[in-house]
């Protein structure tokens, strides 16, 4: 039934969350924020929260990416009334040196794509920043699986917006009624591929239980994957 399968990289293969918190942990102590935040958790809090808002209005075309990386770093220190911006500069440099490095990957996720590459043609569609996402594929060792890598920075439209699945169709030689999109973000991955008629696999990080309509199929953990492809 499917041909094609294109996935969703950070959170959906590569544990973006967690190698995010582990590199702002190595920052927070390398540039020692204990001087200005009570805990490491207060500052990422911080961050966290403003991160989602200045996300969304990137992908809404609304900021740009100089703009985001910008707002996103300097936020917290701004809150604890800090304005430095050599030192914004200097760990937000830092930070994007270190975490294309992280290796953590979501559970099973490995076993599930050396599964899937023996069967279909996988593809990465993300709208992370291409200078980090084709590293961070390596960093993991999960390159070997995909034949392609799509990004937003390609032509410029995010994911959910049906222009990037069409695109990636054609960068791809793929049909749409044979592919198939597996992410974690409802909006993005899910939404965004069935309006552009792509069916999806849902993979429900956060146990979410209302949805505002039935994707093709919803998982809870890699390992479901095998029993349904």
């Amino acid at each position: 039934m499917y041909k094609s399968i294109f996935i969703d990289l950070d959170d959906t293969v590569w544990a973006f969350s967690e190698n995010a918190r582990d590199t702002f942990q190595d920052m927070y102590e390398k540039y020692h924020f204990d001087r200005y935040f009570d805990s490491f958790c207060q500052f990422y809090a911080i961050y966290s929260e403003r991160n989602e808002e200045l996300w969304a209005a990137y992908g809404a075309g609304k900021i740009s990416k100089e703009e985001l990386n910008d707002l996103r770093f300097s936020y917290p220190l701004q809150q604890v009334g800090v304005e430095d911006k050599d030192l914004v500069k200097a760990y937000s440099d830092n930070f994007f040196a270190e975490i294309m490095y992280k290796k953590k990957t979501m559970p099973h996720a490995r076993e599930a794509l050396e599964y899937l590459s023996a069967k279909y043609k996988l593809y990465i569609i993300s709208n992370g920043f291409r200078e980090l996402q084709e590293q961070k594929m390596r960093s993991a060792g999960v390159e070997k699986y995909f034949k392609k890598v799509v990004l937003s920075e390609d032509i410029g439209v995010h994911k959910p917006f049906p222009e990037i699945f069409y695109f990636a169709m054609s960068a791809t030689q793929s049909e749409l009624r044979t592919s198939l999109m597996i992410g974690d973000n409802w909006k993005n991955d899910i939404a965004g591929a069935k309006g552009a008629g792509i069916d999806q696999i849902y993979y429900n990080t956060k146990g979410d239980e209302d949805f505002p309509f039935r994707a093709t199929y919803v998982i809870n953990d890699w390992e479901e994957v095998m029993g349904i492809l």
